[in-house]
C-alpha cells in the first residue's frame, strides 16, 4: 500500500509519468501516400506497350528511337522526383524545428510543477496532502484549496499539451517515413525502367545494325555509331556541311552517306525498290560537306543552293540516277508513289524552279509518323 506521502503526490507526479500517452496517425500521411502512389502510376505511364516486335527497318529505327526518348522521360521524371522530395523534406524539417521549439516551451511550463512535486517530497513536514487541510483560519483554508486547484488544472494543462504535442510527433514522423519510402520506391522503379529501356534501345540498335550489313552496308568502327538513330539528336546539333564522320551512316553505295534516320529510311525504301525493279536504287550524290556545297554551287550556278543552306549537308537529301533522274520515266513514277511510305519526298521545287527530278529529301516529321 503507498504511503500518505506518495498519495499526496499522485496529482503532481502523474504530470511527468503520463507522457507516455499514444496518439492515432494522423490523416495527412495517408493522403500523402495516395499521392506518391498516384504519382508513380503517373510517371511509369510513359512506358507504355512496346506492341509486337519490329521486322522492318523503320519500325526497327522508331522503336529505337521511342526506347530512348522513354529514357530522357524516366530521367526528367526522376529528376522531378528527387527535386519534389527535396522540397517536401525541407518542409518537414520545418515543421520538425517548430516541433522542438514547442517542445522547449513545454519543458518550461512543465518545470514549475516538477519544482512544487519536489518540494512536497523533500520537505519533511509534510505529510501527505494534510497541509492543504489543516486547521487554521477560513482565509488560509481557502488559498491552500485554490493552490490545490492551481495545481490540478497545471496538470492537466501538461497533459493535454503533451497529448497535442506527441499527436503532431507521431503524425510528422508517419509522414516522414511514408515520404521516405514512397521516394525510395519510386526512385528504384524509374532506374528499373530506365535500365530495362536502355538494354531494350541496345538491343533494337543491334538488331539495326546487323540488318544494316546484310543489306550490304559497309558499316565500320565509326559507321556503327552513325547508324544509331538514337543519336540523331547529336547531328541536328552541328551545322549545315559539318557534321562528323561518327554521325554519318554509310549506304548500300560505297562512299556515300547520309544521318542515321535518312539513311535506314533510305535503306527500307531501296528494299522496296529493288524487289519492282531488281535492282538497288542509283546513287549520284548524298551528303556534302560545306566544301563540296561550295565547289558545285560555283561550278553549276543556279542548280545547288548556297552553301551552308543545302540540305545535302544535314545528310538529308539524295540525288538518283538508274532512271529517277527522267521526269515521268516508270522509275520516277514509282517512287513519286511510295516514297512518303518511307519518309521521302520529291519537294514542290524540285518540280520546277529549278527543275531537278533527282533530287529527293527525307522529311524528319514525315519519318516520325510513320
Amino acid at each position: 500500500m503507498p504511503s500518505p506521502r506518495s498519495a499526496g503526490l499522485i496529482a503532481v507526479v502523474t504530470a511527468m509519468t503520463s507522457l507516455a500517452v499514444s496518439a492515432p496517425y494522423g490523416t495527412a500521411a495517408a493522403a500523402s501516400a495516395d499521392t506518391t502512389a498516384a504519382e508513380a502510376a503517373g510517371e511509369s505511364a510513359w512506358a507504355g506497350e512496346l506492341g509486337k516486335e519490329p521486322t522492318t527497318l523503320t519500325e526497327l529505327r522508331r522503336e529505337a528511337q521511342k526506347a530512348y526518348k522513354s529514357i530522357e522521360d524516366a530521367n526528367r521524371a526522376l529528376v522531378a522526383r528527387q527535386k519534389k522530395f527535396g522540397a517536401v523534406e525541407k518542409e518537414l524539417a520545418t515543421k520538425l524545428q517548430g516541433l522542438q521549439e514547442a517542445t522547449a516551451e513545454f519543458n518550461k511550463l512543465r518545470k514549475p510543477l516538477s519544482d512544487l512535486a519536489s518540494s512536497i517530497y523533500q520537505d519533511p513536514s509534510i505529510d501527505g496532502i494534510s497541509p492543504f487541510f489543516r486547521a487554521g483560519s477560513g482565509t488560509e483554508t481557502l488559498r491552500r484549496i485554490a493552490d490545490l486547484d492551481h495545481l490540478v488544472a497545471g496538470r492537466n494543462n501538461v497533459l493535454g499539451d503533451a497529448v497535442k504535442l506527441l499527436e503532431r510527433q507521431q503524425q510528422l514522423a508517419q509522414e516522414a517515413q511514408e515520404l521516405r519510402a514512397a521516394s525510395l520506391l519510386q526512385e528504384a522503379q524509374l532506374s528499373a525502367q530506365v535500365t530495362a529501356l536502355r538494354k531494350r534501345s541496345t538491343t533494337l540498335v543491334r538488331s539495326l545494325t546487323k540488318a544494316l550489313i546484310k543489306l550490304g552496308v559497309k558499316i565500320g568502327t565509326q559507321g556503327a555509331g552513325g547508324c544509331d538513330p538514337t543519336r540523331v539528336g547529336e547531328a541536328e546539333q552541328y551545322p549545315n556541311g559539318l557534321l562528323p564522320k561518327n554521325i554519318l551512316c554509310p549506304l548500300p553505295q560505297a562512299g556515300e552517306e547520309l544521318r542515321a534516320d535518312a539513311a535506314i529510311a533510305f535503306a527500307d525504301l531501296n528494299i522496296a525498290y529493288k524487289k519492282r525493279f531488281g535492282t538497288s536504287m542509283c546513287i549520284s550524290d548524298s551528303y556534302r560537306n560545306l566544301s563540296e556545297q561550295q565547289s558545285i554551287y560555283y561550278r553549276r550556278p543556279g542548280f545547288a543552293a548556297t552553301p551552308g543552306k543545302s540540305n545535302h549537308g544535314l545528310g538529308l537529301a539524295v540525288d538518283l540516277c538508274g532512271g529517277v533522274q527522267n521526269f515521268r520515266s516508270v522509275q520516277f513514277n514509282w517512287l513519286e508513289a511510295n516514297s512518303k511510305r518511307y519518309g521521302w519526298i520529291h519537294p514542290d521545287w524540285s518540280y520546277r524552279s529549278p527543275f531537278e527530278p533527282w533530287h529527293w529529301e527525307y522529311d524528319p516529321k514525315l519519318g516520325s509518323q510513320l
